[in-house]
């Protein structure tokens, strides 16, 4: 009785080491097929897009106002009462059309008087010229002295210059006649008239009659810093940029749309704004329809140079580290996740221009880029960028799928399960 009941614990533990060691056994098979499912999980499919250089544009994109080609602020240059206004507030006119008519009643007597004091003087340079002619024959017959005859051809001489003088101002009379009528210097639009009929003006008064404005072409005024131009001047010098000679302007406007037409760069100021800090650049744009108005605010985008060798990748495709440094994940060869990092260079709409850090034929992963991590296996497929959302779908329209009966969908779906 004393032996087994001393046997019993010693046997009560070996049947609980025995049950924890047959649950253990039997535990270790499963976690062996997990894991070895785990390993025989397919690698992660990854979009990639294979690294080809290429020439890129660099753009630039500089703030500025739109100017007239041409401001002609018109002034009277003669003096007189306005009778009447030629042309409407705010209208095209073109050059050499009349604007304002003025008294010229003043200008039409002083013609008169410059016409008759010439007449006047012509009629005695004939009379001189007559006896100079008769004075000549009698000198050679003695019958009038030698220095009578030279007194006479000074006489003539005189008169002929009291004829020039005469058509001289009746020359300035005519002109000043023509000023009664005030006209467009150049074709343009219109400001408002600071006169009406009746008005007194002077010649070459300060104030302007109208300010007529040459709205096509028209003019750009862009601003653009100093240090930035060093920049650009010190890449092309160095080789990294090529300089684009035929250089092309486009421009947005404040509602964000951009203007249908390209500009052309007309010149460079060759003095810094001391107050600014900036150079004045000047580009040209055709305005046919008058779109652009001048003092408009528009932001200019200049292809100011040529970049080679460069690479466009997807804004998706590129990740900063927290020190800044731009970084892209390959595909190496492997198979394998590869970081790489990369310099840029601005971007180009919605890609990255990358000057260094790739090679042509590297994969670059586009899609799936969150969920790969460096080192690890993935299948590489030719990435497909997604199309651009169409413009004539209206906002909040059914999809088409919507349209179109639920119905056929499901056998489908039931095959699909009874394979599975």
């Amino acid at each position: 009785m004393m032996s087994a009941k001393l046997w019993a614990p010693a046997l009560t533990a070996c049947a609980l080491a025995t049950s924890i060691a047959l649950v253990g056994c039997s535990k270790d098979p499963k976690d062996a097929q997990q894991a070895a499912a785990a390993q025989k999980m397919p690698p992660t499919e990854v979009g990639v897009l294979v690294a080809q250089p290429q020439s890129v544009e660099q753009v630039v994109e500089l703030s500025g106002r739109t100017a007239a080609y041409q401001v002609s602020e018109v002034r009277p240059q003669t003096s007189g009462v306005v009778l009447k206004r030629l042309f409407n507030e705010g209208s095209f006119v073109r050059a050499g059309q009349p604007l304002y008519e003025i008294d010229s009643s003043i200008n039409r007597a002083n013609l008169d008087n410059a016409r008759a004091t010439l007449t006047r003087q012509q009629a005695n340079l004939n009379a001189m010229r007559v006896k100079a002619n008769r004075y000549s024959q009698l000198v050679g017959m003695n019958a009038v002295s030698k220095q009578e005859y030279d007194d006479l051809i000074s006489q003539v001489k005189l008169a002929e210059a009291d004829v020039a003088a005469s058509q001289a101002v009746l020359k300035n009379a005519q002109i000043d006649l023509g000023y009664s009528t005030v006209r467009a210097p150049i074709s343009g639009i219109t400001g408002i008239s600071t006169v009406t009929a009746g008005a007194l003006v002077t010649a070459n008064q300060a104030e302007a009659l109208v300010k007529i404005q040459q709205l096509d072409p028209i003019y750009v005024l862009i601003n653009q810093s100093s240090a930035e131009l060093l920049r650009l001047k010190k890449q092309i010098s160095q080789g990294n940029l090529t300089a684009n000679l035929n250089t092309k302007v486009r421009l947005r406007l404040e509602d964000g749309s951009i203007y249908p037409i390209e500009g052309n760069m007309q010149f460079s100021d060759a003095s810094v704004n001391q107050e600014t800090g900036s150079v004045t650049i000047r580009a040209l744009f055709d305005n046919p329809n008058q779109l652009l108005l001048p003092g408009m605010y528009a932001t200019a985008e200049i292809v100011r140079a040529v970049i080679p060798n460069a690479y466009l990748v997807p804004q998706a495709a590129l990740t900063r580290t927290p020190t800044g440094q731009a970084t892209v994940m390959l595909v190496n060869a492997k198979g394998q996740v590869e970081p790489r990092p990369v310099t840029t260079a601005g971007s180009k709409g919605t890609e990255w221009i990358i000057t260094d850090g790739l090679k042509t034929g590297d994969k670059i992963i586009v899609d799936g880029i969150a969920k790969v991590k460096p080192e690890q296996k993935v299948n590489a497929k030719p990435y497909q960028a997604k199309p651009a959302p169409q413009a004539g779908k209206a906002a909040g329209a059914p999809p088409a799928s919507a349209a179109q009966p639920a119905q056929p969908a499901k056998p489908v779906e039931q095959k699909a399960a009874s394979q599975a």
